[in-house]
């Protein structure tokens, strides 16, 4: 964007608004003066000045600023091998390679569809089983006379189709039934073999080409002091485990096993539950495993679901179900035992052998399941030694060390020969009584360590959920519900249009949706008794931050000290709820464990490697998709039957689109880091959504007020980039526009490629709209929303170069007029798509302690919005206000007016990580 499209917008070109140009200019003529040589309107109003705190609190720290940092992760990192060659060695080749396996096993090799006799009839299997109704309706279909003559379907039934899929389709491996007695309760649990489903994950031809097998450490640069953690590959876990590996068996590939269970409701009514275990490798890169679709995880099992009612003694029932759970998990996971110790030889997809030892690496649970597999209390952490009344305190110094797994080894060996002080040595050491947790015997295991952080239960169900709760308590709920309702729409936003303190069942997402906005309904809000709102906000800051920044895709030594930092200002801002009499004490578990996260970060490579939020989607397809397939009784046979049979589908069309393909052979591809993904690529509707609007529409509908003087300025600037500000004004008039009408667009689209699997999405949008009515006559209003615009000089990450403005109109040029328009310039460089934009004031430095940019709406002389066209490829991304309420937020104000009546705003940097990651 040239600078002279920030010029001042006059609606009349006299000589008196020409002879002011030299006098001096005041405080936005700083701002534009300078660059254009025009002076701003008089009657704009000055920035208001930024809320103070009283005087006793001055000492408040100000928002720390994290600016320069970004740039390292979007570096090419500098790596570093293990230095031992013998790691990750390869023992054979074999031959042939999985997918010729696959064909051997059908039998067909001349029928790509094989066992399905056509294109048709596998399609229609395949709809069957993932997208059809249920059996029951699929075999009426197939009785009605003539359908499976005409279709040319083998199979007349889903029994049939069932019996094809059964027998004559390879699969991953399948589930047995156990029993296991509990006190007079006789409980059932279904796994499969652990080692095989390993085998297959290493197996599939879909990951093979992106698997890790050696531990590497990144750098982001060759002098080696600052470094990098993403795919857990690059934590220090896999690099020291490697260490202790080689030195007992060389040569060997470790496979980090990842763990999570979590029980589930099937049903509303009838309490139906389902208690799901799931496994997935950390040699897949994290960007695969976080897509469900891909298949990344394996249903391992269910385990008993029972709450051993007929035990009233609520003591030993909770013993007996947590040996239970252990019990189980231990026979799932035995194999593991002597696998990981001595290694077991594995061919991946690309047909090479190597001795893989499979260890347990982390357990990605929630707090209950944390505690539950620990072996420790609830209100404590799982994981250190804290107390349970000092877990509101803050050690970034003296951090808390881990449980002592030593220790309860020891406790652990004295069951057999002192049964008695064995459980008074578990109670003095904050344990259960379990006799045999699960990974007592598992090869470089500490479960103490492999508990990891839980984006969504810790932070958003947890911190945040408490958080919310606090301000609410503090600033009243009716004006926060009230703030909640004024808030301007955005693509990334969530509106809640009747508030947020009413709400019940909040789930993570709503939360997410919340925390988007949190801030800005409390920026300028007074506390009651006079108290000073600076630390509130303070906190209330400094925990955004380090939500956003724990869920960064790639770390620095760097970002995790600004991810400490934001812990540390919390803490030290905290005591404010405390004064408002809203906490007494801050010794929550969830609280506490924020402590540790940066060591687990080191550990195992950013939280996206083992974010719970993978495993409750998982639910959806792999537990109550299968409950509700079945006929509600003895459901988990045939739930586990459910899944085997998808699998079999999926993979077999995995195996089609091989065949489709020509059947490539498998290579390996390169890796690259996640990065910040900072990029978005416009994307346009090929034809506009409304052709032929006038101008003076555009001015009435759309509020363009200044359309065509606007145009003309662009036109003049692009055919004489060098003339001065007070000739472009004088040329405005001698510009002919031989049109009346344009094309318009409503929506600007963003979207963003996916690394891993090459598709792309929609990551933002823009929304350009006049008021409208919809299918039942009710009014909708307009809707133009506000953008980060790049002046031209702006980079991938920063606020320098760019500004705010809200797009009033989105438009292309007749095709015939631009030879006419543009005389002087090259026509080829003429933009396809024009924007028509009101600005507001540059972005200054961020307000002390909330850390956000203030920005005002530019004006005229005359009260009318300052505005300019500009290409539509100046536009980086949408952008959101937060309004400045004042006291209490004014009752003309509405979701759908506020642009336009109110008049001071704060940037919003919490819309969505990708906007806190580029604005600084």
């Amino acid at each position: 964007m040239d600078e002279e499209d920030l010029e001042l917008l006059s609606d009349s070109g006299d000589e008196d608004a020409e002879s002011e140009d030299d006098e001096e200019s005041n405080s936005l003529g700083t701002l534009y003066t300078e660059d254009i040589g025009l002076e701003p309107s008089r009657n704009t109003p000055a920035p208001e000045p930024s809320v103070t705190p009283m005087d006793e609190y001055d000492n408040v720290p100000a928002a720390r600023l994290r600016g320069g940092f970004e740039g390292d992760l979007s570096k090419e990192p500098y790596i570093v091998k293990f230095p031992l060659r013998t790691a990750g060695a390869v023992y054979s080749r074999d031959d042939p390679t999985v997918n010729d396996q696959y064909t051997n096993a059908l039998g067909q090799a001349d029928n790509t569809f094989a066992p399905f006799t056509s294109k048709l009839e596998w399609e229609i299997a395949r709809w069957a089983k993932l997208r059809g109704p249920s059996s029951t309706a699929f075999t009426e279909l197939m009785k009605i006379d003539g359908v499976p003559e005409k279709l040319g379907l083998s199979f007349k039934s889903a029994k049939d189709l069932n019996k094809v899929i059964d027998l004559l389709l390879p699969g991953r491996p399948r589930f047995h039934r156990h029993e296991v007695l509990v006190g007079d309760e006789v409980c059932e649990v279904f796994f499969r073999d652990v080692i095989a489903c390993i085998r297959a994950l290493l197996g599939d031809p879909d990951f093979s080409v992106f698997l890790v097998f050696v531990p590497e450490k990144h750098y982001t640069d060759g002098t080696q002091t600052v470094r990098m953690y993403h795919d857990m590959n690059t934590g220090r876990w896999w690099w020291s485990t490697q260490e202790a590996l080689e030195k007992d068996k060389p040569g060997a590939t470790i496979v980090p096993i990842i763990i999570s269970t979590d029980k589930t409701q099937l049903t509303l009514f009838r309490n139906k539950s389902a208690y799901p275990i799931y496994l997935t490798i950390g040699n897949i890169p994290k960007e695969i495993r976080s897509k469900p679709s891909n298949r990344a995880y394996v249903l391992l099992g269910y385990l008993p679901t029972t709450r051993l009612e007929n035990v009233t003694n609520h003591a030993a029932r909770r013993r007996l179900l947590a040996n239970l759970y252990h019990a189980c998990m231990a026979r799932i996971l035995a194999p593991l035992k002597s696998a990981g110790k001595h290694g077991i030889h594995m061919t991946t997809a690309d047909t090479l052998t190597r001795r893989f030892h499979p260890l347990l690496a982390c357990v990605v649970n929630d707090y209950p399941e944390q505690v539950l597999c620990t072996c420790t209390y609830s209100g404590e952490c799982p994981t250190c030694e804290v107390h349970r009344n000092e877990l509101g305190e803050y050690h970034r110094d003296d951090p808390p060390a881990l449980r002592s797994l030593e220790k309860i080894f020891e406790i652990l060996d004295s069951f057999e020969t002192d049964p008695a002080g064995f459980l008074q040595a578990c109670k003095s050491a904050g344990v259960k009584p379990v006799v045999d947790p699960f990974w007592k015997d598992l090869p470089y295991a500490h479960i103490y360590r492999s508990i990891t952080p839980d984006i969504l239960h810790q932070l958003y169900q947890g911190i945040l959920k408490h958080l919310i709760h606090w301000i609410i308590e503090a600033y009243g709920a009716n004006e926060i519900d009230a703030r909640c309702r004024r808030m301007p729409p955005n693509h990334n936003l969530r509106l809640f249009i009747k508030g947020i303190s009413t709400l019940s069942r909040v789930t993570g997402q709503e939360h997410d949706y919340m925390c988007r906005i949190l801030l800005g309904l409390i920026i300028d809000a007074p506390l009651p008794n006079g108290l000073s709102s600076a630390r509130l906000l303070a906190a209330t800051r400094a925990m955004l931050d380090f939500l956003y920044l724990a869920q960064y895709p790639i770390h620095t030594d760097n970002t995790l000290e600004l991810l400490e930092d934001a812990l540390e200002d919390f803490h030290a801002n905290k005591h404010i709820f405390t004064e408002l009499g809203i906490r007494d004490s801050y010794n929550i578990p969830k609280l506490h464990w924020a402590q540790h996260y940066v060591t687990a970060i080191k550990l195992y490579g950013t939280t996206d490697n083992v974010n719970t939020q993978y495993t409750e989607r998982l639910h959806i397809d792999l537990a109550k998709q299968a409950y509700a397939a079945t006929n509600r009784k003895d459901e988990f046979s045939q739930m586990t039957l459910w899944v085997e049979r998808k699998e079999k589908i999926l993979r077999h069309s995995q195996y089609i689109q091989w065949r489709c393909d020509g059947s490539p052979a498998i290579q390996r591809k390169k890796w690259s880091p996640p990065g910040l993904e900072l990029d978005r690529a416009l994307h346009m509707a090929k034809h506009p959504s409304v052709r032929g609007v006038s101008f003076e529409t555009l001015a009435t509908e759309y509020g363009a007020t200044f359309f065509r003087t606007a145009l003309a300025r662009y036109v003049t600037l692009i055919n004489n980039p060098n003339l001065t500000a007070r000739n472009v004004e004088r040329s405005l008039w001698t510009v002919r526009i031989p049109f009346t009408k344009v094309s318009v667009w409503n929506r600007i689209k963003f979207r963003r490629l996916d690394p891993a699997s090459g598709r792309t999405s929609t990551a933002d949008s823009i929304h350009v709209r006049p008021a409208k009515q919809d299918g039942r006559g009710r009014l909708v209003p307009g809707r133009f929303d506000t953008a980060l615009v790049n002046d031209g000089t702006g980079d991938i990450t920063g606020i320098e170069g760019y500004r705010v403005g809200r797009v009033r109109v989105v438009f292309s040029l007749p095709e015939k007029s631009i030879p006419v328009l543009f005389t002087n310039a090259d026509i080829a460089e003429v933009p396809q798509h024009l924007a028509y934009v009101e600005w507001y004031s540059a972005l200054q430095e961020p307000e002390r302690h909330h850390g956000l940019h203030k920005i005002t709406q530019l004006k005229d002389r005359d009260g009318g919005r300052v505005c300019s066209v500009i290409p539509l490829a100046n536009i980086r991304r949408s952008i959101h206000l937060f309004p400045k309420f004042g006291r209490a937020a004014p009752p003309e104000w509405t979701s759908s007016n506020v642009l336009d009546l109110c008049n001071t705003f704060f940037v919003n940097h919490f819309t969505d990580r990708h906007l806190y990651r580029i604005i600084y």
